[in-house]
């Protein structure tokens, strides 16, 4: 079980966009993934960026982390979970009076991170 987490619910993109990105990060060290992120085009890196920022903020928190602070180097992602979240549902009109749905799709993007001693 990771450490540290953080969490961005209902980010608005789909889940499948945002895994591609996840994949390439999981089981990285948390500077080595940023790394990553910071040069990958799509938007969902951008939220992972975030989200794995917040995680690292979380672990240098003395209060959080029973006084110790730890340091960026020494985390790594266990846990990158990217779960389908609610959907809006519209509709679309189509000929002849009949309707599509449209599905605009969120996600709850979920980062756990563990120092490395404790793996």
């Amino acid at each position: 079980m990771a450490k540290f987490n953080a969490f961005h619910k209902n980010a608005r993109m789909s889940a499948r966009k945002v895994r591609l990105v996840a994949d390439l990060v999981r089981g990285m060290y948390a500077d080595e993934a940023l790394d990553t992120l910071k040069y990958q085009s799509q938007r969902g890196a951008r939220m992972l960026e975030k989200v794995i920022k917040s995680a690292v903020g979380n672990a240098q928190d003395p209060d959080q982390n029973s006084g110790r602070s730890r340091r960026v180097e020494e985390l790594v992602l266990t846990d990158v979970r990217i779960d389908p979240g609610p959907m809006f549902k519209r509709i679309r009109p189509r000929s002849r009076g009949t309707a599509f749905q449209i599905k605009k799709r969120s996600c709850h993007i979920r980062v756990g991170l563990t120092p490395v001693d404790e793996i």
